[in-house]
């Protein structure tokens, strides 16, 4: 994305911290650009479970994604900020963002995200959250994770330094509650009949994120 693409979308949010995260991520985070490769062509709406401030869906508009867009976060903070930013921006007729628990999902189906989501809950809700997103998946549909998976390595420890932070700042509540090894992710994929990729996905980012991919088999 180009700098002044990047610029545009930071404008849409009125929080100095909002923009300097803004700009941090889009500047240097993959997974943005890595989801729009992956739906791209593709007619089905996205359901973003735990959205956010809707950067994922601004991102994709920008790079002229124009399915609809449905943005989930329990937090009504972001939520309010990212509807701001959508009003702004002028892109209500495809992008929606409502404030609501992973719990309650909307009956939408289409491909599916979970980007940085599943290690703030529990590891006993991780699983029921997985199996959530799949019965939102249209049978053409992609569900694209990324998240940390929990490794010895120093990427890791980076991780786990980096979400303190965020969870004394009063950014993400509560903070990280369990990080999944890999075969945690899987086994409910391909329990549920989806073939799953798993590779890393860090870009500039020091943190030991990955990038799971899952369709319906054939």
């Amino acid at each position: 994305m180009d700098r002044r693409t990047r610029h545009r979308i930071v404008s849409l949010y009125d929080s100095h911290l909002q923009r300097c995260y803004i700009r941090s991520k889009l500047a240097s985070d993959p997974v943005y650009a890595a989801t729009a490769a992956l739906i791209a062509g593709s007619p089905l709406p996205l359901l973003d479970i735990g959205c956010g401030i809707g950067l994922l869906g601004q991102y994709l508009h920008a790079q002229g994604h124009r399915q609809p867009y449905l943005g989930l976060d329990h937090d009504s903070r972001k939520i309010a900020a990212g509807r701001m930013a959508v009003r702004r921006a002028g892109v209500d007729a495809v992008m929606s963002l409502q404030h609501a628990d992973v719990a309650d999902l909307p009956p939408m189906h289409g491909n599916v995200a979970l980007l940085d989501v599943l290690h703030y809950l529990p590891a006993e809700r991780q699983p029921a959250l997985l199996r959530a997103a799949i019965r939102h998946l249209a049978p053409q549909g992609c569900l694209i994770i990324r998240n940390v998976l929990r490794e010895p390595n120093w990427r890791f420890h980076a991780t786990r330094i980096e979400e303190f932070f965020l969870r004394v700042s009063g950014w993400i509540p509560g903070g990280a509650q369990h990080y999944p090894v890999a075969g945690e992710l899987r086994a409910p994929l391909e329990n549920a009949g989806l073939e799953a990729r798993i590779e890393p996905l860090r870009g500039w980012t020091p943190f030991n994120s990955y990038l799971i991919v899952a369709r319906r088999r054939d």
